[in-house]
């Protein structure tokens, strides 16, 4: 039976609170060795210091998984005492924290405005296996693309992640799986995934810059083979993912036609089939040993026919592929159902006979609403002149610090 739990420690969630508070300190999470040492020498450590100050901050922060200066004894009282002033290496509060009967955990997680609207929550979730564990992270609060059988599509596009809040979606994780200090075959958090709220591509630079700090080995040290980008087609950020990033690739597909991508995934009218076939035959890299993955969620009546497997072989023929089938997993207000299971191994079968691999994905958090195609938060966008209040109230000091880029809402 799945239960909402509290496991964090008496007065955890009051200090992981105080990151609401901290405006005026600049956040640490998310900057590279090079934007650090850039940072320490404004804040006016001596340039000759900066870079090797930068370098052990670097390695106390995504390494140790340390948030209080305090601790970095290898700095003098009074280089700490600038970075306690200047900086921070808080953490979102976690509002609320789902255990599923399979294991899955689902976090709400909050995050401080920055000074440009009200906080923000996003979900992200933990999915543990046999051999290995998966964080699922978002990229944005609130989505832009509307696909019909998606409950995060039903929630409008509030703004983008910044780097350091897509990086402290997996310092979290490991915080409250007890990863740091531990060598990586002991780690719960093996794989992450950009599969939760949001479309990665339309905030291309932040989650880049994300995933090259989650995949340094100075870093948090995860191997980009086990790192994976999903897109619903955005074509021109597929191939500068390969170029730049160099992880995995996903694509949700859900449909072998324009006439119905169009209507499951309505970015399809952009950026139709062919361009994004295309796009993926250029993906660099790609090879048997580094294959794309299809996500296919099975709706009854809708995509489910021999004739859409048919359909999938052919348009995927020689592209290095395999193929995940997801049974639709339901969210409240949707029409869509999931196909009968019988159906699902059926067409599973032909596209196995066909030489693609297609894997039937259990779902997993169901029952928490953790399951792919679940996740939403209650965050809103906010009206302009709500904004503009928040903002002056503010001050410009905070918005100097926390600058947030309030989106534009691509297809709305």
């Amino acid at each position: 039976m799945a239960h909402s739990v509290d496991l964090l420690r008496p007065g955890a969630r009051e200090a992981l609170a105080e990151g609401v508070k901290t405006r005026g300190r600049t956040p640490l999470l998310g900057l590279s060795k090079a934007q650090m040492a850039e940072a320490f020498a404004e804040a006016g450590i001596p340039a000759k210091q900066a870079k090797m100050r930068a370098s052990q901050a670097y390695s106390f922060a995504y390494v140790h998984g340390h948030r209080d200066f305090a601790a970095m004894h290898t700095l003098g009282k009074d280089a700490r005492a600038v970075l306690d002033n200047k900086f921070t290496l808080d953490r979102p509060e976690i509002v609320e924290e789902h255990v599923s009967s399979d294991g899955t955990i689902k976090w709400l997680f909050r995050f401080p405005s920055g000074g440009a609207g009200k906080p923000v929550e996003v979900e992200t979730v933990y999915i543990p296996e046999d051999d290995r564990g998966t964080l699922c992270l978002s990229s944005q609060v609130g989505c832009t693309l509307t696909c019909t059988f998606c409950h995060t599509g039903t929630q409008r596009l509030v703004r983008n992640l910044t780097a350091g809040e897509i990086l402290a979606q997996v310092m979290v994780a490991r915080d409250h799986l007890g990863d740091f200090g531990k060598p990586a075959h002991e780690r719960r958090v093996t794989n992450i995934v950009m599969m939760g709220m949001g479309e990665p591509l339309y905030n291309f630079e932040n989650v880049r810059d994300a995933l090259l700090i989650a995949s340094d080995g100075e870093a948090l040290g995860l191997s980009r083979r086990r790192i994976t980008l999903s897109t619903s087609g955005v074509v021109p950020g597929i191939v500068k993912t390969g170029e730049e990033i160099g992880c995995g690739l996903a694509i949700s597909l859900h449909a072998t036609n324009d006439e119905l991508r169009d209507e499951l995934v309505p970015i399809n009218r952009k950026y139709p089939i062919a361009e994004l076939m295309q796009a993926c035959r250029d993906y660099p890299g790609l090879s048997n040993a580094k294959r794309i993955t299809f996500e296919y969620v099975m709706l009854k009546g809708i995509n489910d026919s021999l004739q859409e497997a048919k359909e999938l072989v052919r348009l995927l023929k020689g592209i290095p592929a395999k193929i995940n089938l997801i049974p639709f997993n339901p969210w409240p207000g949707s029409t869509y159902e999931c196909s009968d299971w019988e159906q699902i191994e059926r067409f599973a079968q032909f596209v196995n006979d066909n030489g693609y691999a297609s894997p039937i994905r259990t779902p997993r958090g169901r029952d928490i609403l953790a399951a792919c195609g679940q996740l939403k938060s209650e965050s809103e966008r906010l009206r302009a002149s709500e904004r503009k209040a928040l903002e002056a109230s503010a001050g410009q000091a905070a918005m100097a610090t926390y600058p947030v880029a309030m989106a534009t809402g691509h297809g709305e």
